[in-house]
């Protein structure tokens, strides 16, 4: 049974959906990107569209280039449309019920010989895999955000994913630019187990008055030599989801050293979200010489 993908489906069109649909079209493959409505359909294409422009802008591709990356994805509402897909890439919300869900339709719809990757950034591959008829095909496919630059892909296998599968994803993986490194399946994997609890523990200096969010930051990047403070990575991969993750792995190790902050908590629940609201650890909305202004300087609960 040959491997070789030759058409891929991508579930969800937002920040992670439209990334993975522009690398694997940029890459040669034809995508059907599915979402719920046309709106959100829309909202990716033009998203995707403009990602491409600016590489046309930095001389990184044509502009011939970008026309017959934006030919080969189409965009669909309907998950029949995925049916002759070799793989599928879910990237929607970071919620068990909902993946399971999807992975049950595809069964429906896909070939037996479909592989089903799931992009979850924290939860078990492995119970999302004994939602399938046939796990021996689910496997993890973990992109990092913004997916068109950052190289990683975290290949994740479950208990359950065949040798042939894993093989073929990361082959497929090489193929599209990216660099895959493979680990088991547990909460968390590799990176974010790492780097989610050092955000958590970043935002609890914070709470606990021992630095601004501005020096929390400025101390990672001239004593850590980290590119990106931990607070501005927050902020990038959004509050909610750092809360996401905190749970996740709080819950799935049951230990308190991944309890999440509770001013992550209180951050979230007012809806400073990061940069996708426009507000976080720093301001969005307004830049001096294209830097985040400090916006909690002493954020501390109330």
């Amino acid at each position: 049974m040959s491997r070789q993908a030759r058409r891929v489906g991508v579930i969800g069109a937002g920040t992670m959906g439209n990334g993975i649909a522009q690398v694997f079209a940029v890459a040669g493959y034809p995508v059907i990107m599915r979402d719920l409505s046309q709106p959100a359909l829309d909202r990716g294409l033009s998203t995707i569209a403009n990602s491409i422009s600016r590489l046309v802008a930095r001389g990184k591709c044509t502009a011939a280039d970008r026309e017959q990356a934006l030919g080969r994805i189409r965009a669909t509402t309907e998950l029949k449309e995925l049916a002759d897909c070799d793989l599928v890439v879910e990237a929607i919300l970071e919620n068990f019920d909902l993946k399971a869900r999807v992975i049950q339709e595809l069964d429906q719809v896909c070939r037996p010989d479909t592989i089903f990757a799931t992009n979850t950034s924290s939860i078990s591959v492995t119970r999302i895999a004994a939602a399938s008829s046939l796990p021996d095909r689910v496997i993890g496919m973990h992109f990092f955000n913004p997916v068109p630059i950052m190289q990683l892909v975290e290949i994740i296998r479950a208990l359950q994913t065949s040798d042939e599968v894993c093989s073929a994803v990361v082959d497929l993986t090489e193929a599209i630019g990216k660099r895959a490194r493979v680990s088991k399946d547990s909460y968390g994997f590799v990176v974010n187990r790492v780097l989610i609890p050092m955000v958590n523990e970043a935002i609890n200096c914070v709470y606990e008055g021992l630095a601004t969010p501005d020096d929390v930051d400025a101390m990672m990047k001239l004593g850590a030599n980290h590119p990106m403070g931990p607070l501005s990575l927050a902020d990038l991969i959004g509050l909610d989801i750092v809360l996401d993750i905190m749970g996740t792995l709080y819950g799935g190790f049951d230990d308190p050293k991944y309890r999440p902050s509770p001013l992550l908590k209180q951050m979230c629940d007012a809806g400073y979200l990061g940069r996708k609201t426009g507000k976080g650890f720093f301001s969005y909305e307004e830049r001096t010489a294209g830097q985040p202004k400090a916006q909690l300087a002493n954020a501390r609960p109330a």
